[in-house]
């Protein structure tokens, strides 16, 4: 079975602590700021209200997300998805994350490029992730390096997907940074200390999956090469 390959182990542990590692980074930092109430009192919602008007975005609606840390942009609805911790609480946490969120929506109403090559990818990615997979086990139990190939080439599109999402994660910490200095949302040292450290911890997420998902990418091309390299020999 491929699980007890030394060589997928040599790959995929250092890709699970970073992940690891990532979550933990988030889920500290999360603790740590959101238990810090902002110099205003506001919260995420009364925050994204003010930041939506500010950045002239006024067909973005505000809505109630599941779970924690769930909160995303949809640019399909126009619709900012706030989990209820971050909506309700006055924290520092609850500026970082609606900010970050916003800077989703700036992207949008700008046409931002990375974004829109992200969002153009995605089905074939969604497909890609399911049938490289197949494709990539089958080539490698046949022996198949056509098969095989063909399924690396198809499951690398996990890998495109990280890639693009960086710069356009990157790109929205920036832009939330901009948005609550320029608000006046931030009143002292310790709260933009806050939020630089929320950001800088969900950034690293996107680093870990990057990071995930080129080192499986070429685990298995060390596989599919070494088929080729046995059917030349």
């Amino acid at each position: 079975m491929f699980y007890l390959d030394p060589m997928y182990l040599a790959f995929m542990i250092p890709a699970f602590l970073l992940v690891m590692i990532s979550r933990m980074w988030v889920t500290s930092t999360y603790r740590k700021w959101g238990r810090m109430r902002n110099s205003l009192g506001m919260s995420g919602e009364a925050a994204a209200q003010r930041l939506l008007t500010q950045a002239s975005l006024n067909g973005v609606t505000v809505a109630a997300a599941q779970g924690t840390l769930s909160d995303h942009y949809d640019p399909r609805d126009k619709t900012l998805h706030l989990s209820r911790g971050v909506a309700s609480e006055p924290s520092v946490a609850s500026l970082a994350i609606t900010a970050h969120e916003i800077g989703h929506a700036m992207q949008d109403h700008e046409g931002y490029m990375p974004l829109r090559f992200r969002s153009a990818i995605v089905p074939a990615v969604s497909i890609g992730s399911n049938l490289g997979w197949i494709l990539l086990i089958i080539g490698v139990v046949l022996r198949s390096f056509q098969l095989a190939s063909l399924g690396l080439l198809v499951f690398s599109g996990g890998a495109i997907f990280a890639l693009a999402t960086l710069p356009v994660e990157l790109n929205a910490s920036a832009r939330a940074r901009r948005l609550l200095s320029d608000s006046g949302l931030l009143y002292s040292d310790a709260e933009r200390g806050g939020v630089n450290s929320m950001l800088n911890a969900a950034a690293f997420t996107y680093v870990a999956g990057l990071a995930s998902a080129l080192l499986q990418l070429l685990y298995w091309a060390s596989v599919v090469g070494g088929i080729g390299g046995r059917r030349r020999s």
